[in-house]
């Protein structure tokens, strides 16, 4: 008996060993679990004029139409551009592009600096589609610097822009297919820093269960692309994160009342509920209310035997660029404030109360919406039709510290603090 279990196990580990020779994924990584980290987006897509891409205008916008809601501190990087905007003593307002790869570079060491674990790169569905070469320079750069700098990266597909006229996710198969291959982004040439979870890399599909979306969730494919990342014998092995509205267990309020939704879930490893707009400081016992949520949700969640990480974010503004998609509903500047680190600080002690082992921040470089953690000026552009947020007083490196912060609270390195902490 005792030799025929030892022949199992042999012929097991040699199947074992097969199966991730077959495959092209590192069998290693300095990451190979969420748990512990804290993560944030990593949008990627400004461009400037002069800088190469063809840019006729910059992606953030100009006088008469801004994109953004917020200023970057662009005093550390190696290139930056005039924009039209002008600052408090008539100069030009300059901005990065991040298809300089200086740009990304910084940013990394950014994170390392201040201990932000590393990103997930958005991958939008379109760039997939289209094989976008600007956004695989970026993509490329950032997992370089991922590996120069030891912080944890992850792709994250995003299915906005997918149409409703018969697209499905093929298409993201055929990429996946190449970043594996061309960009290899599961098997860095330097440090091995892609993230895994499960013991699997951890690929990331968000856009899933929103109301507001063209595409109809149950005919574009999902599943089959969700079999092919977990089950693929040479391009799978992977784990699945679904980004999904915040209300997606109940599935009502900004979710579509459709439980193919909880099967889907069900075929991953982890849910990431989106929150951003969902609460605010200016609802009274509003931390509350995303306790009671997040408690439900866990719960959920260890029943279906499906990983959990909860989204935080430091604020939101919308209003330069909805005064031209929503001219009858202009958004105030700064309509969920941050008020100086509060409220980000409240979500990020709220949920390790509650038992998150991992959290996701919305964004690190979100400038549009006003949720960017990276440096930002506390003296932004001033004059003409556009009106961006301040920092509230605070330095430009404040969100990168309290993110650092965040993931020490979170590994009990530092005491759990409901209190904003004070810089020393």
């Amino acid at each position: 008996m005792r030799l025929v279990k030892l022949c199992i196990a042999v012929i097991f580990l040699i199947c074992f060993q097969f199966v991730y020779a077959q495959r092209k994924h590192a069998a290693e990584t300095k990451y190979p679990t969420y748990n512990g980290l804290v993560m944030a987006g990593y949008q990627g897509w400004f461009r400037a004029a002069g800088d190469g891409t063809g840019a006729k205008r910059f992606a953030y916008g100009d006088e008469s139409r801004s994109g953004i809601d917020m200023w970057p501190d662009v005093s550390e990087y190696e290139k930056t551009y005039a924009t039209p905007f002008k600052l408090a003593d008539g100069s030009p307002a300059r901005f990065f592009s991040s298809i300089d790869k200086s740009s990304v570079d910084l940013h990394f060491k950014w994170m390392q600096q201040y201990g932000v674990d590393g990103v997930f790169m958005q991958r939008f569905f379109g760039a997939a589609k289209n094989r976008d070469s600007s956004a695989s320079v970026i993509l490329k750069n950032a997992f370089d610097a991922a590996s120069k700098y030891n912080r944890a990266i992850a792709l994250m597909y995003d299915l906005s822009g997918l149409k409703a006229n018969g697209e499905d996710c093929s298409a993201l198969i055929d990429d996946w297919k190449y970043l594996v291959d061309q960009l290899r982004i599961t098997r860095q040439s330097g440090a091995k820093t892609y993230l895994h979870h499960r013991g699997k890399p951890l690929v990331a599909i968000w856009g899933v269960g929103f109301p507001d979306r063209p595409y109809n969730s149950r005919n574009i494919g999902l599943e089959r692309f969700i079999d092919f990342l977990k089950n693929d014998p040479v391009y799978g092995g992977c784990s699945v994160m679904l980004g999904v509205p915040t209300f997606w267990r109940s599935l009502n309020a900004d979710c579509l009342p459709d439980p193919y939704l909880h099967q889907l879930i069900r075929q991953c490893d982890i849910v990431l509920p989106w929150m951003v707009q969902r609460y605010s400081p200016l609802l009274h016992n509003d931390m509350d209310r995303y306790r009671d949520v997040m408690l439900d949700d866990i719960a959920w969640c260890q029943q279906n035997k499906v990983d959990y990480v909860p989204c935080v974010y430091p604020g939101f503004s919308w209003h330069n660029l909805s005064k031209y998609e929503f001219p009858d509903d202009v958004k105030p500047v700064g309509s969920i404030p941050r008020q100086g680190g509060r409220f980000y600080w409240q979500q990020i002690a709220t949920g390790i109360r509650n038992g998150a082992s991992m959290l996701y921040v919305a964004m690190f470089d979100e400038v549009n919406e006003a949720t960017a953690i990276f440096k930002c000026t506390d003296k932004p552009p001033v004059g003409g039709s556009t009106s961006f947020i301040d920092m509230d007083g605070m330095p430009s490196d404040h969100y990168l510290w309290l993110t650092g912060e965040a993931g020490k609270m979170l590994r009990r390195e530092i005491p759990l603090e409901w209190k904003l902490p004070v810089r020393k």
